[in-house]
């Protein structure tokens, strides 16, 4: 069980911390997402923020497994949330989100394990 616990945290690093890097380097696409989902353009660098803060606390969770817990629900609400503001929009692409929401879930429920 531990295994699959640090493949999917790493996975989650990954895949947070590359998302979290697009979006504080204002590459397009965050910025084209935020538009489509009538998100202000402001905001972009918060949501990286976010996804930075989610992905440190993962990596932190190897060490004090409160953080990786506490981290780990935290993207929890952060992909749900933007799985809800794509189908808010009429926007079924959601494919990415469904992804990154399992694979926080997995890190959360392995961790609680």
């Amino acid at each position: 069980m531990h295994a699959a616990f640090v493949v999917v945290t790493v996975l989650g690093v990954l895949f947070n911390g590359a998302a979290a890097v697009t979006y504080l380097i204002g590459h397009e696409y965050p910025k084209s997402q935020a538009d489509m989902k009538g998100i202000p353009r402001k905001y972009v660098p918060v949501l990286g923020t976010l996804l930075a803060a989610g992905t440190v606390g993962l990596a932190a969770g190897f060490v004090v497994p409160i953080l990786g817990t506490l981290a780990a629900s935290g993207l929890v609400l952060y992909f749900v949330g933007a799985i809800i503001a794509h189908l808010r929009v009429g926007s079924r692409n959601i494919v990415g989100g469904i992804v990154f929401l399992a694979t926080a879930v997995a890190a959360l429920v392995l961790g609680l394990l």
